[in-house]
């Protein structure tokens, strides 16, 4: 399958988080973007340093700029289980803005034709990095990264597209 681009209406399917009432929620991808600004931002793994030093804060320093230019939705998506997704989160107590989604399966990475092979490193397949703006479901921006990069798909990057 062709990876996501400009002008795809984002496909649906399931994603998991924990609300803020700390309870488990399985909801549609068109659920929490339809009407909506947002932000899909994806990376390879959780608590991975990439993800965690520079991608996730990053989106989380720049919340208040972006939802200042009119985005509604942050989310963070990872191939990972909803737990960890959730224990991620929790190491980021500036965060007021960023929600953390799960793939669990990467039934939803595949459906975005993101997906990432890193099974020679023995993590499976995970999704690619990537950030997209979406605009009631329909993809704006698609910042991809190739193999393990970080050059595109940064809150800057979404940023400047604004």
């Amino acid at each position: 399958m062709a990876p996501i681009a400009v002008g795809d209406v984002v496909p649906d399917g399931s994603i998991s988080f924990f609300d803020e009432n700390d309870q488990l929620q399985t909801v549609s991808v068109h659920s929490l973007a339809a009407g909506k600004k947002v932000i899909l931002f994806g990376v390879p793994g959780a608590f991975t340093p990439t993800c965690s030093m520079q991608h996730v804060p990053g989106f989380i320093e720049k919340a208040e700029e972006l939802k200042s230019k009119g985005v509604d939705e942050i989310i963070c998506f990872s191939v990972n289980d909803p737990f960890v997704m959730k224990a991620w989160g929790k190491t980021y107590p500036e965060n007021k803005h960023v929600k953390f989604v799960a793939d669990g399966s990467g039934e939803y990475t595949k459906l975005l034709g993101l997906e990432l092979d890193l099974k020679s490193k023995g993590l499976g397949v995970r999704s690619r990095r990537f950030a997209l703006l979406l605009d009631n479901l329909k993809v704006t921006v698609a910042n991809v990264e190739s193999g393990g990069e970080f050059t595109v798909s940064s809150a800057d990057d979404i940023l400047k597209a604004l």
